[in-house]
């Protein structure tokens, strides 16, 4: 949001050096993001949060800078010079819905002269991005980037009757805004009508048939304060956001009213000509506005801060920032929060504000800056983690240790993301969220495979040779619970992600493939004590034929998949996913054998198979027929081409063979290779 410097200087002393400036601002929780010299002014680009729309104008930062700055704000001048005759006269306000429009007030000012504005006005609207308009018309939005107050001039001649009612809108009832368009309006919208027709929505826009014109001669100027559900409601159905709405949705200061439409009615008579009539027309409901109350306590606030902050400084301080202060004994407050600070403040379900609500104000102001990082004392002893936090952190270690990142992605997730890849639960619907942040995050992730892929090819798009990363985190089904209230399923997965080139060209570059992350998620299953088994079977989103089901052998239980990613932008990537649950149960109890003092033997044989035959079947096979003083084995390669059989591949099977007790002999070694081999060759050999 765009301020003038030089606008705001008219209210405070501000430091001549603007680093210091927004060194202060920032610090204080209103970040300057950018500063742009224009002409003799500077204009800042600051941050203003939803929650303080008393900053979304060039008065309530002044009153910040003040207190930042100890210098004294100087308040501009509201009340106007007025005439014998009595608006309450020549007007009447009725509020019909106080819910939607618990204060509105109104004042009149004839014999106006429509025209265009001083260059003084013109170029303060300017410097926001406003539009000059005519001169009525630019004093109303002087005023609200002024004091933050949303005004409207109505041409009282148009106004039925002379009559302000605000209510509900009838069904059928239709309304010409400012912007020209015709809009139907619904008994959900509030509106401002004169005695007969809608002329405006209320909080919203302006309506055409009552705008001001250059035949303009008496106005009536509103200033009024809407509920901020309203607004908002309102001006999401009709697609419209106006500087008034933004202000009003995020809470406008309702005692703010009077101040400025006064305001107003006195720069119009300024710069417009014209008289302004006797007192303001001002209806609002009973008990309105509420006031909100609490208690600052000093030693609390100094424990809660970690810091000292003199008594003297956090009076001084609040009381710049229009608080009020009654000091029961020393060291305690009575606090009571100003009218435009209501809605950043929201009561506890007793009436009272929460206390750290109120020791925000007085830390801020001193910086956060300036409090030292210290640990909290805990007294007592940790609680033992439980089995699943153990095996979270393992499968953390291990991953980490294997060179892959560990991310963190919302557990919201893209409906049609979530569709297009696989899910332990393919029979479970997506839970779908009420009201999501947007489509890209409208359903509870299934599997978190669809966010590792994105942030790889996030990376992937910025250059990044190589990606490895992964995932422990909750997944979400529907219950299958029959206990009404029941929270969805909430099993906990582990998933990666990998590809590209890992290394560099002087020394071995490696291509990350399938194996990588098969080899991973071995691993890992090995180190928790677990066996797991690939299983061919074509997936959503993955690449027929290069892709998997994983189980646990012995159950047949499905835990988890891998596969190549079918849609490729760049070097291709491979995941998989496991549930949590699927690598409990195993003794993982580290044992170590010394080696051999002997010389071991390797052999290599190349098994010619139906490519449908898994590895882990044949790998099973190996260990339920091991000859004596084989040590290990392992998958060494795999090769489809020119002189593999058609449906067939080649693959290579290391072999260690050692004994504890003496050196091998190559004819012992050949004698156990071939009873094993043939074995091998008669329950796997193709078959053509």
């Amino acid at each position: 949001m765009l301020f003038s410097r030089s606008w705001l200087a008219e209210y405070v002393d501000l430091p001549a050096d603007p680093q210091e400036l927004s060194r202060r601002f920032t610090a204080a929780g209103l970040a300057i993001e950018g500063m742009e010299k224009k002409g003799d002014d500077l204009l800042l680009d600051i941050e203003v949060t939803t929650n303080r729309p008393d900053c979304m104008n060039h008065l309530g930062l002044a009153r910040e800078a003040a207190v930042l700055f100890t210098t004294p704000l100087r308040r501009p001048p509201t009340a106007p010079e007025e005439s014998a005759e009595k608006a309450a006269d020549v007007a009447a306000v009725a509020i019909e819905d106080f819910d939607g429009c618990p204060r509105y007030v109104a004042r009149v000012v004839r014999g106006v002269k429509i025209g265009p504005s001083p260059d003084w006005l013109r170029a303060r609207l300017e410097a926001v991005g406003v539009r000059s308009i005519n001169n009525v018309v630019d004093i109303t939005n002087f005023v609200l980037w002024e004091m933050g107050q949303p005004l409207h001039a109505f041409d009282l001649a148009k106004l039925g009757g002379h009559r302000i009612v605000v209510r509900r809108a009838r069904a059928g009832e239709m309304v010409k805004t400012l912007d020209g368009q015709e809009r139907k309006l619904t008994p959900e919208v509030l509106v401002i009508a004169d005695a007969e027709v809608p002329v405006a929505l209320g909080g919203v826009m302006g309506g055409a048939d009552s705008e001001v014109t250059d035949a303009t001669t008496d106005i009536l100027i509103e200033g009024a304060h809407f509920d901020r559900k309203r607004v908002r409601v309102a001006a999401k159905a009709f697609g419209v956001h106006t500087d008034a709405s933004h202000r009003f949705e995020r809470g406008s200061d309702p005692e703010l009213c009077l101040e400025g439409v006064s305001r107003a009615a006195r720069l119009i008579s300024e710069v417009a000509g014209g008289t302004v009539l006797a007192g303001a027309i001002d209806v609002r409901a009973e008990n309105f506005p509420p006031v909100r109350q609490g208690r600052l306590d000093l030693a609390r606030l100094h424990r809660f801060a970690g810091a000292e902050i003199p008594a003297a400084d956090v009076e001084r301080w609040l009381t710049g920032l229009g608080f009020g202060l009654t000091s029961q004994e020393p060291g305690i407050w009575d606090v009571t929060v100003p009218s435009w600070r209501l809605f950043d403040f929201e009561p506890r379900p007793d009436g009272r504000v929460y206390e750290a609500d109120l020791f925000e104000e007085p830390i801020r102001i001193y910086g956060l800056d300036n409090i030292l990082a210290t640990l909290p004392k805990i007294s007592g002893y940790d609680a033992p983690k439980t089995q699943l936090q153990i095996l979270r952190e393992r499968v953390r270690d291990y991953l980490a240790a294997a060179g892959s990142v560990e991310t963190v992605h919302f557990a919201f997730g893209d409906p049609a993301a979530d569709a297009a890849y696989p899910s332990l639960r393919p029979e479970a619907k997506a839970l779908r969220l009420k009201n999501p942040l947007s489509e890209q995050y409208a359903v509870m992730r299934r599997s978190l495979v669809p966010n590792l892929i994105a942030t790889a090819r996030f990376n992937q798009r910025r250059g990044a040779a190589a990606v490895r990363m992964f995932e422990t985190a909750k997944v979400y089904f529907p219950t299958t619970s029959k206990e009404r209230g029941a929270l969805p399923d909430q099993p906990e997965h582990v998933a990666l992600v990998c590809g590209g080139t890992v290394g560099n060209p002087w020394q071995r570059e490696t291509v990350l493939d399938l194996f990588d992350a098969k080899g991973t998620i071995d691993g890992l299953a090995e180190a928790l004590g677990v066996t797991l088994e690939a299983r061919p079977k074509d997936l959503p989103g993955l690449l027929a034929g290069s892709s998997a089901e994983l189980i646990r052998p012995g159950s047949g239980e499905v835990v988890g998949f891998l596969g190549r990613v079918a849609e490729e932008e760049g070097y291709p990537l491979y995941v998989a996913e496991v549930a949590l649950d699927g690598l409990t149960g195993g003794e993982s109890n580290l044992q170590v054998e010394p080696p051999s003092r002997f010389p071991g033997v390797s052999v290599d044989l190349t098994l010619t198979h139906v490519l449908a035959t898994p590895w882990a079947e044949i790998a099973r096979a190996i260990a339920e027929n091991a000859p004596d003083d084989l040590v290990s084995w392992g998958l060494k390669d795999r090769y489809r081409g020119s002189g593999v059989p058609e449906g067939a591949v080649n693959t290579t099977i290391s072999f260690l063979y050692n004994s504890q007790e003496r050196s091998l002999t190559q004819e012992e070694v050949n004698e156990r290779q071939g009873a094993l081999a043939a074995d091998l060759e008669r329950r796997f050999g193709w078959k053509g």
